[in-house]
């Protein structure tokens, strides 16, 4: 499996150190233009290279000139496209006939789709999935099954176990926890969609939230 992350500012950094520790994984930023319109991109031959070589490309390109043209260059040489940075669904439904091309919400909510390239990568990115070990009422482990993007699932994860290593765990309040903690890394998701309603802005904590209670009632059973 090999991913390439495009950027052309300040998004994108975390999910490359998140993400290469899974896959095979390429970081290319490109120069933001200062122009508010662009007609063509120059891309380095090297990075063209690399791009196409790739089954997953996710932008993280915030200036839609350059999210346009790396979509319609590249949708037909690799097996997906990811629109990490979008806004509007005017932007989003120019693109809708392309089948291999998706805009998440927020890129902590990836799940599998059925398709096997897909589905290989999002068992170890995306939607938070974590397994607890509790022993005589203390965390002894958690376990990240899968990891938001951004890294924020390892981060609650880590900050939990440390906290709770040597203490007995309220397991009823543990997931409000985990969502609240999510909160200190922070989220970028309302700065990369700008003008998502406020009910997805609020989306990753409760997706942590989600997931950490789904874990503990596992864990019971």
């Amino acid at each position: 499996m090999k991913v390439v992350i495009v950027t052309d500012g300040p998004y994108g950094d975390r999910a490359y150190e998140t993400i290469k520790k899974e896959f095979e994984t390429r970081f290319i930023d490109l120069p933001h233009p200062i122009s508010t319109f662009i007609e063509e991109l120059e891309i380095p031959k090297s990075d063209v290279e690399i791009i196409e070589g790739a089954d997953i490309l996710i932008t993280y390109t915030t200036h839609p000139d350059i999210t346009t043209i790396l979509i319609e260059r590249f949708h037909d040489k690799v097996d997906w496209v990811i629109v990490a940075a979008w806004k509007g669904e005017g932007f989003k439904n120019q693109f809708k006939s392309y089948n291999n091309v998706i805009f998440p919400n927020i890129m902590c909510e990836l799940e599998k789709t059925g398709d096997p390239t897909f589905d290989e990568f999002v068992s170890h990115i995306g939607k938070p999935e974590v397994e607890i070990e509790i022993e005589k009422g203390k965390i002894k482990d958690i376990n990240v099954v899968r990891c938001a993007p951004c890294g924020s699932t390892t981060f609650v994860a880590d900050f939990l176990k440390e906290k709770y290593e040597d203490q007995e765990v309220d397991l009823e309040d543990l997931p409000r926890e985990a969502g609240l903690r999510l909160q200190n890394y922070p989220c970028r998701a309302t700065r990369i969609r700008l003008f998502a309603p406020e009910s997805e802005k609020d989306e990753a904590p409760i997706l942590h939230r989600d997931a950490f209670k789904k874990a503990i009632k596992s864990n019971k059973e």
